[in-house]
């Protein structure tokens, strides 16, 4: 996985064809995003500091503005 752009995220995340699954534990909260059972997104706050990741290829699930 790699670093990725909050907007990025978003259009992955409000996507209807994806699901959503969050986990919270301690100070430490995981956003992931699947489409078809496969991890494509995520995103972990931990503290103050938030981070965005996606798979190699995660252009391809991005929708046009």
């Amino acid at each position: 996985m790699k670093l990725i752009m909050r907007t990025e995220f978003d259009n992955l995340r409000l996507n209807p064809l994806h699901d959503i699954e969050s986990d919270v534990n301690g100070d430490k909260q995981v956003v992931k995003i699947f489409r078809n059972q496969q991890l494509i997104s995520k995103r972990v706050i931990l503290k103050k500091s938030i981070r965005y990741f996606a798979i190699k290829g995660y252009q391809q699930y991005l929708t046009e503005e």
